[in-house]
Order: C-alpha cells, then structure tokens, then sequence
C-alpha cells in the first residue's frame, strides 16, 4: 500500500511539472508572438506617381454618386483614418450601421471589413467603396467620365502610365496611396517603449490576448465573437436601419427585415445553426490611439474601457467565444496593458505628403466643338 501510494504522490509530481512546463511554453509562445512583431511592419514598394494620383482621388467628392462625399468623409486623416462617431456617416441619405475603420496599414492586410468578406486585394475593396449604394452609391462608368473632364486628372493618370483614365486605373491608384499610410514613429516598433508598456507587454502574453492579437499585425486574421453588445442606433435610427437592410437583403441573410443584430462573419458561411451571428475579424490593434471609439460598431469608448471588457470576460452572448473568460487583472496589470496598447500607435498621418490640399475645380471646363472631340 506504502509504494503504492508513493508510487501516485510521484505520478502526481510528474503531472504537475508537466503543467507547468505546458504553461511556461504557452508563455513563451505568447511572448513570441508578440515578439515577432519588433522589427516592425515590412516596407512596401510605392509608385509615387500612382500614390499621389490614388491621394488626390481619396479626397475628391466627385467620385460619389452626388459628389458630396470622397473617401476621406469616413476616413478621416486626423482620426487615424477612422471615424469620430460610434457609426460612419453614410451616402446622403443613409446612415450606417458599422464602425469606420482606420486605414493606417490597410495595405498589410490580407483580409479587410469587419466581416471579413472581401480577402482578395485593395483594389476590390476600392471598388465595392466606391460603388456600393449606402456608402458612395457611384457608377464607375459616370465616375470615368466626371475624371475625363478634368485636365489635372489627364495628366495625372499619363503621368503614372495608365494612359487616359478607366475605372481600372482608379481601382489601382487609390490602393497605391493607402500603401503611403503606414505607421511611422511607433514606440513598440523603434524599442522606445515605457517601463509600464513594457510591463504591459508581459500581461499580454500572459493573459492570453496574444492567442487572436499574433504577428505583426496583431490579428489572427479569424472571425470571434466577444460578446460585443449590439448598438440600437442601427435600427432606431430610419437612416441607419434603411442602410442594414440594403447589406443584409444583397447578402443573402435570411429575415433581415426583424433582424436586431449584425450578423458579422455570418454572412460568408451562413451556417444554419446560426453559431457563427455575431462574429467579427479580429482587429490590429496598431495605431488604437487614433481610431476610438472601438468595436465593430463603436460600443466601446475608450482603451480603459476595452481592457475592462475583456478582463471581465466580454460581454453576453449566446455565441460568444468559448476562449472567453475573466482575466483577473489588478489595477496595475490593467494600467500597464493600456500603455503597451499605447505603444503600438504612432503619429499622426496628416502632412502634405499624406492629405491632399490643393482645391479641385467648382465646374468642369467647357469643351469647345465637344460632339467631334475624341473621348
């Protein structure tokens, strides 16, 4: 009975050390994806001449439908290239229904919108932009002649070689410029962090946030649900609703006239049992700073209270993320892993070479003898 018992008290031991072990490695990994990422994001070839073509497009009001907003109207320099309100605006006469997203580092994305529906490229991205109704609602057929009539854009298209302008060549220089908004200065990436970021950085390898927020980018590039909650906005406001619905009827996602929540990722794999409502790609979380508020749809304010949110466990929902739990963070842990956060932004991205400045023109020139004018 004696060696018996020894024999579990050993095997006991055995099993503990090995969970520990287990536990430090998944410490490590923790750490060395986050690590990963030091060196910063890698530098991306620009075309200048495309850049500063795709620049003066992002802001020109007339490429949407009624010419009264450009890219930059969501997009906003000065907010990280996100927007200010919970909800972007939308086309006129619409709202929205989701959370602008800041546009520094687009171009290292892979996989881009909330959702996670477009994972092709940027130029497909531009396009759906650009010609979806409840956010430019233009035809890119009007869109390539409104560009013909400006001899700026003439010279401009010739000059970064596509020749006469196309909504082609649209779709590809404004991809060129977003490649120009990438982090700059960002303490993480030059090893200038604080003491307390630094700290912070271990409470994120080891409470696990480094499992979806991996590489360089700080995403997995998945679809989770959090428990986010829902924003009523969507559907108290008419002009907000009108937009959720135009999305979720061309989506294919079935009784979207009493659907009282975004749908997320479910709108790629419609999975009957509904499991997958509610799930969102997981965010970089570079350049935070600039882009609050945060979430899909701008429920939450501020960094502090995105810590508090998952140390809590998230939020409450049927389809939450079995991943989810409270993290039992101090007051100090939490403190430190807001200015890690803090250490992953950079500066601001509104100078010359970045935010086009010069006016466009009030009226097209007119076009003398223009019925035997090539076009």
């Amino acid at each position: 009975m004696v060696k018996i018992l020894a024999k579990r008290v050993s095997r006991q031991k055995q099993l503990l050390a090995a969970s520990l072990a287990l536990a430090v490695s998944c410490t490590l990994v923790g750490m060395s994806q986050v690590a990963s990422a030091a060196d910063g994001l890698p530098e991306l070839e620009i075309n200048e001449a495309k850049a500063e073509l795709g620049k003066r497009l992002f802001f020109d009001k007339r490429i949407s439908g009624d010419a009264a907003i450009s890219c930059a109207t969501c997009h906003v320099p000065e907010n990280g290239y996100a927007h200010p309100d919970a909800l972007s605006p939308g086309y006129p006469g619409n709202g929205h229904f989701r959370n602008s997203i800041g546009l520094i580092n687009t171009a290292q994305k892979s996989i881009w919108l909330h959702d996670g529906r477009l994972g092709t490229n940027l130029n497909d991205v531009t396009r759906e932009m650009i010609t979806e109704d409840y956010i430019m609602n233009m035809d890119m057929r009007i869109m390539q002649e409104r560009i013909k009539q400006d001899p700026k854009y003439l010279e401009m298209f010739e000059a970064a070689g596509y020749g006469e302008p196309s909504n082609g060549s649209v779709r590809k220089a404004i991809p060129e410029y977003l490649k120009t908004l990438a982090s700059k200065g960002v303490p993480y990436d030059s090893g200038s962090m604080s003491d307390s970021a630094k700290a912070g950085q271990a409470v994120f390898a080891e409470k696990g946030c480094s499992s979806c927020h991996s590489g360089a980018m700080f995403t997995d590039g998945k679809a989770h649900n959090t428990g986010v909650p829902e924003n009523h906005d969507i559907w108290l406001d008419p002009m907000n609703h009108q937009a959720f619905i135009a999305f979720t009827m061309f989506q294919g996602i079935e009784n979207y006239m009493a659907l009282k929540r975004d749908p997320g990722a479910h709108t790629q794999w419609k999975k009957a049992d509904l499991s997958n409502m509610g799930t969102f790609q997981t965010p970089s979380l570079r350049e935070l700073t600039q882009t609050a508020p945060y979430m899909h749809n701008g429920m939450i304010a501020t960094l502090e209270d995105v810590v508090d949110f998952y140390n809590a466990g998230g939020g409450e929902d049927s389809n939450k993320d079995a991943a989810m739990r409270p993290l039992e963070m101090t007051d100090q842990e939490k403190s430190d892993l807001v200015a890690f956060l803090e250490s992953l932004s950079g500066e601001a991205l509104t100078g010359p070479e970045y935010v086009w400045s010069e006016a466009y023109p009030d009226e097209y020139p007119v076009i003398e003898d223009w019925l035997n004018q090539s076009n």
